[in-house]
């Protein structure tokens, strides 16, 4: 699916973490994580619930303080950024893709394009030419007059993906969104931030599907217990004895016309993990 949005991406250094430590009501959920991203590609973000995924995403857009450490974007701490400034350049789904404005699916999108006004005012062709782009790459054009409010769970995701492209971010934050689709529309979904990805971006995308992972995704980063338990190449990453220490499970792994698919297939044996 071809992805034309403008403008390039323009990427200095990425998101930057180092020594972070984030609490939340009063318990610990990343503990002392070091990572870098960025630069084109797609980063799948895995790991059990709790272990600090969506946490992770809303320290990097700075909704969330940590009580230790540094996290920059571009050389510069997050903290210090605009909020205009850093909506331009990274944009953010958030779990469930929730939507509650009582608009079009034309003009919810073309809310994408807000952070520019801020910052450069407002460009109606510009502005028209990114809302139209972004309708097509997430496929939701036949929607554009109907009410937000009335959509299905899929039209929805897909809706609320385009207003994020509209804003033609460098980096793009999704978390779960695929959760609760069916397949179609999680192909779809994924289909979509692979375009992203492959046009310059870095795409980050919180996971639970491992195939999904395995098969779209450049890098994989496993979070453990706020801890950084492996990060590399989806064959490395996804390994059965890696799936067997984190998630307490077995897994088929192999491969389908080149693609890597990882499948949970049991629980495996009671692991210190599961004696906690």
């Amino acid at each position: 699916m071809p992805l034309a949005l403008d403008p390039d991406p323009i990427f200095a250094d990425g998101f930057s973490l180092r020594g972070v430590r984030v609490s939340r009501g009063g318990r610990g959920v990343i503990d002392g994580l070091d990572l870098d991203l960025g630069g084109a590609g797609m980063v799948g973000l895995i790991g059990p619930n709790g272990a600090g995924k969506t946490t992770l995403l809303k320290t990097l857009m700075g909704f969330l303080e940590p009580s230790a450490g540094t996290v920059h974007f571009d050389a510069r701490p997050v903290a210090d950024w605009d909020r205009a400034a850093l909506a331009c350049r990274v944009g953010y789904l958030a779990q469930g893709a929730p939507c509650f404005w009582p608009m079009t699916v034309e003009n919810v999108v073309g809310l994408g394009r807000t952070p520019h006004h801020r910052r450069f005012g407002t460009d109606g062709l510009k502005d028209r030419a990114a809302v139209t782009a972004a309708l097509a790459a997430t496929g939701v054009e036949h929607l554009r007059d109907r009410s937000a409010l009335d959509l299905s769970g899929g039209e929805r995701v897909r809706v609320m993906l385009a207003r994020v492209l509209a804003g033609a971010p460098d980096v793009l934050l999704a978390d779960e969104p695929v959760a609760g689709l069916d397949p179609h529309y999680q192909l779809q979904v994924m289909e979509v931030l692979r375009a992203s990805a492959d046009a310059g971006r870095t795409v980050v995308v919180v996971l639970h599907d491992l195939t999904l992972a395995a098969r779209f995704c450049d890098r994989v980063v496993l979070l453990d217990r706020g801890k950084l338990a492996a990060d590399g190449a989806p064959i490395d990453v996804l390994s059965p004895e890696s799936l067997h220490e984190v998630f307490g499970v077995t897994a088929l792994v192999g491969r389908h016309r080149e693609a890597l698919y990882v499948l949970p297939w049991s629980l495996s044996q009671p692991t210190a993990r599961a004696a906690e």
